[in-house]
């Protein structure tokens, strides 16, 4: 296969310039993107997008790429689709000077993989909008700056455009990425739509523009903790068998949702408008049953509670539909047929094809959205206010919703929708809890996030290796003693570990995720690393995260929706930590405006590390790992939330590294009773 990969290293096919290419219909596509350029506007799209090609082929391209510019609302550049098999090849297989940049063109190419990418000809990975790059331009010289690097430079990436390679250093990181990254004063969503047409600036998601995505199995694990933990808090059980978790969205991220229900043990139903992602996940074994009819949807919700079946039913339709027959079946038979819900529709990017009004089918909708984008506003928001006011009938009959944090309640509420709390003066409160405040916050205050890692061999047997170290380490931490909060947290994710090569997770390259610690995390990695060096593992092996993580996301709606002393709003903590991760190791390092949430609700980051058997890279992981787990416990200590604050003391005592200063709580009410007149 290399010899098929020695393309990467020549940059842009010009000689000869490529035939006109159409996109390929028979995958996923974009829906058509939404600006309002003025016609001069438009003109400098096309000469931004003309920057990357020499004079004597402008002539060539500029009509074309004005043409796609009118027709799709951004200009991808079709021309330039790779004509080999995207995937994660093989470490070896890439002609790079060193591995750390062979490393990082690996990521990408799985992130543009087509079983993997929601949109992969337009370089979207998941969330609708979440971009690699913003044209094949930008991929083409990528590589070839990747395929030149050497261990003393460093590539920068601006909004998927790469500047250049610079020297640096063999400590510094090997790439710099920044996405999203406009004055706050201007981060409005028209602004961005109008500088996303005109290819300056990115929605690079959260691992999207950081390369880091592992396809939906990165969700799988954090569904699955949050569906069981959701069973605790809200149903009072352990076993979830014969409970119904109702919700929707098949796409990059959300389409981990049928598969972490069965996990969990409950019955997961789930509507998608898309066909092509429904049939996607049932072929990849992640969804059991497509029905078309919610006569015969109910039917197998009904079959599957008196059985207790751990099974997911994939809906053809509509949610609202979906939520409507559920108030229905309540009301005609007194008959609750949920007992969980939520929603995982892309509503960060509801007006751009994100979310899909119930008053129109799925092909129409396109069209409205195209030709009439003020018109499909409208039938959003009145198709919002219709699912909130099913679900609230549901949940005043019993049934427990949240927010899974993909903006869900936040755009309902700008739509009109009830779902405020009478008094709530912050703007951060809803009738229903975020997933992040109720269940997940307080696993973060305890250091607890998705740790990932990818096998660069490609080989199944290198993953099995990795899963058996895991259960190891996992093991020996327990046997050293840790307090009952930790304890059931590695319990949960001994558990997923034990279980994850009978699931069929991986999707693309050979990559696993379990939620640790620092402590989890740092032995990991130097476990990875020792068995890099002495063999046991083929090739080196790329440790990352999700960006929603303990310190990777500054979001009031959702990673620091319980942080409560006021500065939910500020983003400090995702910036400090993509600076400290970069001086302490990290192969590259990426910070994101907008991602999960939206654009401009949330300033997140990530990072890649290559171990690959050397001293260096246990030094360069023991002490970036530490830093990028401890940052955020640090915040939250100073939070305001008791809970959050007790749960971080007791992680704090695990850090044997920081130095820094507890907060005093105010223990006597009377102290501040009359500071202000009532």
């Amino acid at each position: 296969m290399a010899a098929v990969l020695e393309v990467l290293s020549r940059g842009l096919p010009l000689e000869p310039l490529p035939p006109p290419c159409k996109r390929d219909e028979a995958l996923p596509h974009a829906p058509v993107r939404s600006h309002n350029l003025t016609a001069p506007e438009q003109r400098l799209a096309v000469q931004n997008a003309l920057r990357y090609f020499p004079p004597s082929t402008h002539r060539a391209l500029a009509l074309e790429f004005e043409s796609e510019l009118r027709e799709y609302g951004h200009i991808y550049m079709y021309r330039f689709l790779p004509q080999f098999p995207v995937r994660a090849y093989p470490l070896r297989d890439f002609p790079a000077r060193n591995q750390h940049a062979a490393a990082i063109m690996l990521m990408i190419l799985n992130n543009l993989d087509p079983e993997v990418a929601q949109f992969p000809q337009e370089l979207v990975t998941y969330g609708g909008n979440g971009q690699v790059f913003s044209n094949w331009a930008q991929f083409w010289l990528t590589m070839q700056y990747l395929s030149q690097m050497s261990e003393e430079q460093t590539l920068v990436m601006c909004s998927g455009h790469p500047l250049g390679l610079f020297p640096s250093g063999a400590a510094a990181p090997r790439a710099v990425i920044t996405n999203g990254m406009v004055i706050p004063n201007y981060s409005s969503r028209q602004n961005y739509d109008n500088m996303f047409a005109l290819g300056v600036t990115m929605f690079g998601q959260m691992t999207a523009g950081s390369y880091c995505y592992i396809g939906p199995q990165g969700i799988v694990h954090g569904t699955t903790i949050t569906v069981l933990n959701a069973g605790r808090k809200y149903l009072g059980t352990e076993d979830l068998a014969g409970k119904v978790f109702v919700t929707s969205g098949l796409g990059g991220m959300s389409g981990a949702q049928p598969k972490a229900a069965v996990i969990a043990g409950c019955i997961g139903v789930v509507a998608e408008v898309s066909l092509e992602a429904l049939e996607k996940r049932q072929a990849q074994g992640w969804l059991h049953k497509i029905e078309r009819d919610l006569d015969r949807v109910i039917r197998r919700i009904r079959e599957a509670k008196r059985t207790k079946k751990a099974v997911s039913i994939g809906y053809h339709g509509n949610v609202v539909s979906l939520w409507e027959r559920l108030v229905e079946e309540k009301e005609k038979t007194g008959e609750l047929l949920v007992d969980l819900g939520s929603d995982q529709t892309s509503c960060h990017n509801p007006y751009n094809g994100g979310y899909y009004p119930v008053q129109l089918e799925y092909v129409e909708a396109q069209e409205v959205l195209a030709m009439e984008p003020d018109r499909f506003r409208s039938l959003v928001q009145a198709s919002l206010v219709r699912q909130v006011a099913a679900i609230n009938k549901l949940a005043e009959s019993g049934m427990f919703f949240w927010d899974y944090g993909n903006a869900f309640l936040l755009e309902a509420r700008r739509a009109g929708a009830d779902v405020g709390v009478q008094g709530d003066a912050t703007g951060l409160n809803f009738r229903y809890p975020s997933y992040v405040q109720d269940i997940m916050g307080d696993i973060f205050s305890l250091g607890f996030g998705p740790f990932r890692w990818v096998c660069t061999s490609g080989s199944p047997d290198d993953l099995h290796v990795t899963d058996q170290l895991a259960v190891r380490i996992m093991e020996d931490i327990l046997a050293e003693g840790v307090p009952p909060v930790v304890e059931a947290q590695y319990l949960d994710n001994l558990r997923w570990i034990r279980e994850a090569g009978q699931h069929h997770l991986v999707v693309g390259s050979q990559a696993r995720i379990l939620y640790s610690d620092r402590v989890g995390r740092t032995r990991l990695a130097l476990a990875f690393n020792s068995s890099v060096r002495d063999g046991t593992l083929q090739a080196p092996v790329v440790i990352s995260r999700d960006h929603h993580d303990v310190s990777g996301a500054d979001s009031p709606y959702r990673e620091t929706s319980n942080i409560t002393d006021g500065s939910a709003f500020t983003a400090d903590m995702a910036v400090q930590n993509c600076i400290g991760d970069s001086f302490r190791g990290a192969t590259w390092v990426a910070l994101h405006n907008g991602g999960g949430v939206g654009w401009g609700e949330v300033v997140n980051g990530g990072f890649g590390l290559v171990l690959d058997g050397t001293e260096a890279a246990a030094q360069k992981a023991a002490l970036m790992l530490s830093w990028d787990v401890s940052n955020g416990v640090a915040r939250r200590c100073w939070s305001g939330n008791k809970k959050a604050l007790l749960a971080t003391k007791i992680a704090m005592k695990e850090v044997a590294l920081l130095r820094v200063t507890l907060p005093h709580e105010v223990e006597d009410e009377e102290v501040l009773k009359n500071l202000l007149p009532h």
